[in-house]
């Protein structure tokens, strides 16, 4: 599965827009975070897929949780979103 990654610079709409294109295409979206900034774009990019996607009669969830990544050779941790239909 692809994993849409989020900045705190990402315009929050248009991750909603790739979440919500996703959700329709594979039925199941994953969004990684790293930082304060980037959780809380990512936070409100889920709320407002889920708004797009309740005009289709689609109900989504997020499903939080911790995951490990690798940069410049260093290991983070990130959040990872969860989305898929109820």
């Amino acid at each position: 599965m692809d994993v849409l990654k989020v900045s705190a610079h990402s315009k929050s709409s248009a991750v909603a827009g790739a979440i919500a294109g996703v959700i329709r295409e594979k039925g199941r979206a994953e969004v990684q975070a790293i930082g304060a900034g980037a959780v809380n774009q990512a936070t409100k990019a889920v709320a407002i897929a889920r708004s797009y996607l309740a005009q289709e009669g689609i109900d989504i969830i997020c499903i939080p949780a911790f995951t490990d990544v690798e940069i410049a050779e260093q290991e983070r941790t990130a959040i990872k979103l969860i989305v898929e239909p109820r």
